[in-house]
C-alpha cells in the first residue's frame, strides 16, 4: 500500500484568489499521467490549493463558525476533486472521490474518527480512492479544517503503508538555501528557524505543518518523503522509494 498526496500548490496557483482561473489544467493531467504510470495499491490525497483556503479565510474558518462558509468552501474543494477525478480517469485509472465532511469527524482540529472501510474496499477492488482537504465537523469546535497533511499520517498508520511520499512544490525541508536530506525528530530545534510559510493564502501550517505531521507518522515507525511533485518524473521516484527529497525518519 503507497500514499501519495499532492500539494495544492501544484495543482492551483494559490496566489490567484479568483478560482475560475486558479486551476493549473496542465498539472493536474501531468501528475495524473505520472500516477497512472505507477501500478499498484495506491491511496491519492491532494491539497486543496486555492479552492478551499481562499474561501476558509474569507469565512473566518476555522476560527469562527459559518454554516454558509462550510458550504462554500466544500462546494470548492469537490470543483477541484472533481478535475483531479476526471484527468485520473482519463489517463486510464479507475478513481473514486472521498470527501473527508462526509467521513471524517474531528476533535480540538485532530481526526477523532474516520469511517475508512470504504476506501479499504476500494482498494482491493482496483479503485484509486481520491481525498482531498475538506472541511469537516468537530465535537468540540463545531466545525474545522481538516487537512491533506493530516490525513495522509492518518491513513498510513490505519492501512499499514509501505510508502508514504508528500509532494509539494519546492525540493523538500530546506534550511540556508540548501536540501535538507534526512530530518528526524531530534533534529526539529535546529531547523525549524528556517521553516517558512506557503506563498499564497494557506490555513493549515505550511511546510512547518506538514512537517510535524510527517514526524508524528515517524514516531510511529513509518517513514516519509517530502519531495517536488512540481518536477517531472518525481512522483514516480517518490513511489519507488527512492531519495528525492527530505526523508522523515524515526530518532534512532
Amino acid at each position: 500500500m503507497k500514499i501519495l498526496k499532492i500539494g495544492g500548490s501544484i495543482l492551483t496557483d494559490k496566489t490567484n484568489e479568483s478560482l475560475v482561473d486558479a486551476a493549473r489544467c496542465s498539472e493536474i493531467k501531468r501528475v495524473a499521467e505520472e500516477v497512472a504510470a505507477h501500478p499498484g495499491e495506491l491511496v491519492l490525497v491532494h491539497g486543496a490549493g486555492s479552492f478551499g483556503h481562499v474561501p476558509a479565510r474569507r469565512y473566518g474558518l476555522p476560527a469562527l463558525f459559518s454554516a454558509e462558509g462550510l458550504r462554500v468552501t466544500h462546494s470548492s474543494v469537490v470543483r477541484l476533486n472533481d478535475l483531479m477525478v476526471e484527468a485520473l480517469s482519463e489517463a486510464g485509472l479507475s478513481p473514486l472521490p472521498v470527501h473527508p465532511l462526509s467521513c471524517v469527524l474531528l476533535k480540538d482540529g485532530r481526526i477523532e474518527r474516520f469511517a475508512r472501510e470504504p476506501i479499504e474496499e476500494m482498494v482491493r477492488d482496483g479503485l484509486l480512492p481520491v481525498l482531498h482537504g475538506d472541511v469537516a465537523m468537530d465535537v468540540t469546535r463545531k466545525a474545522g479544517i481538516v487537512s491533506g497533511d493530516q490525513i495522509v499520517p492518518y491513513l498510513a498508520r490505519a492501512l499499514h503503508a509501505e510508502v508514504v511520499a508528500v509532494g509539494s512544490n519546492v525540493d523538500g525541508v530546506m534550511a540556508s538555501g540548501r536540501l535538507v536530506p534526512e530530518i528526524t525528530r531530534k533534529d526539529l530545534p535546529s531547523i525549524e528557524r528556517h521553516l517558512g510559510a506557503s506563498a499564497g493564502v494557506d490555513v493549515t501550517g505550511g511546510m512547518r505543518g506538514k512537517l510535524l505531521e510527517m514526524l508524528d507518522l515517524s514516531d510511529a515507525g513509518i517513514s516519509s518523503i517530502i519531495f517536488n511533485a512540481a518536477k517531472k518524473g518525481n512522483i514516480a521516484r517518490a513511489l519507488c522509494g527512492e531519495s528525492v527529497g527530505t526523508k522523515v525518519a524515526r530518532s534512532n
